[in-house]
């Protein structure tokens, strides 16, 4: 790769080769705590907003899931829960996020459904056709190349297979915007000292979330990837929302 290719991290600009590996560091370091902050961070709304991803994607039984991003497992047991049985694979950048996602998943009992794949969103270890459902929750901004990442999902699916990506996003308002911006510069790196000890991984997601796309801009981008029947549902106004896209 070219060492003139730059990208963003967070506010800084920095070489497309070395985000992966800043991307890793911030999710490694938090890890342990990941679930927490997005509890305290989110007063639990992200609950609810995960939920609302499981009532549009009405998982079936029997159905295959790839969870890209999968962290901790969230998504994946949602998912699995729901479907009443199924396979879920949960694939991430960073080993230290699957590990605390394997441990949840042998106190939920549910290990038998899953499997852990450390690896790229844009390089996916995965032949063409193999899943049902493609999954990503707040990730697919930490990604160096989105949408590489959604031709990748594309690639993986089945015919009739689902896309759903879940997000941060922009409010349409420019004064709820400004206040939500001031909550998020203001008291989340503070949140992110207190509970998991590391302020710059938080300033960090923070700066990340406004770099992303706009609704519109990313919807265009998941039919750019091959995607129909494309639409987007806002969730708390905004601060959040659910992509859906299938391959016909």
């Amino acid at each position: 790769m070219n060492d003139d290719q730059t990208t963003h991290f967070g506010n800084l600009t920095v070489r497309e080769e070395d985000k992966a590996g800043l991307v890793q560091g911030v999710f490694g370091s938090v890890a342990s705590k990941y679930d927490i902050m997005n509890d305290v961070m989110s007063v639990g709304i992200h609950r609810l907003w995960k939920d609302a991803m499981m009532d549009w994607l009405a998982p079936r039984a029997g159905q295959r899931l790839l969870d890209v991003a999968g962290g901790t497992g969230d998504i994946a047991f949602r998912f699995l829960k729901r479907a009443g049985h199924g396979n879920a694979t949960v694939l991430d950048l960073t080993e230290p996020m699957l590990i605390e996602g394997r441990n949840r998943a042998e106190a939920e009992r549910l290990a038998d459904s899953l499997d852990w794949v450390v690896g790229d969103a844009m390089a996916l270890p995965f032949p063409d056709n193999s899943f049902d459902v493609y999954t990503i929750s707040f990730g697919i901004r930490n990604v160096t190349r989105p949408q590489e990442a959604l031709n990748e999902a594309f690639r993986v699916l089945r015919p009739g297979g689902r896309l759903m990506v879940l997000e941060f996003s922009q409010i349409p308002n420019d004064l709820m915007q400004w206040a939500y911006d001031r909550y998020s510069y203001n008291v989340i790196p503070a949140m992110g000292q207190v509970i998991a000890n590391d302020r710059d991984s938080y300033q960090y997601l923070v700066e990340s979330i406004r770099k992303f796309p706009d609704q519109e801009t990313f919807l265009g981008m998941v039919r750019d990837a091959g995607f129909e029947q494309a639409r987007y549902r806002n969730l708390s106004m905004g601060i959040a929302c659910l992509h859906s896209g299938w391959k016909l």
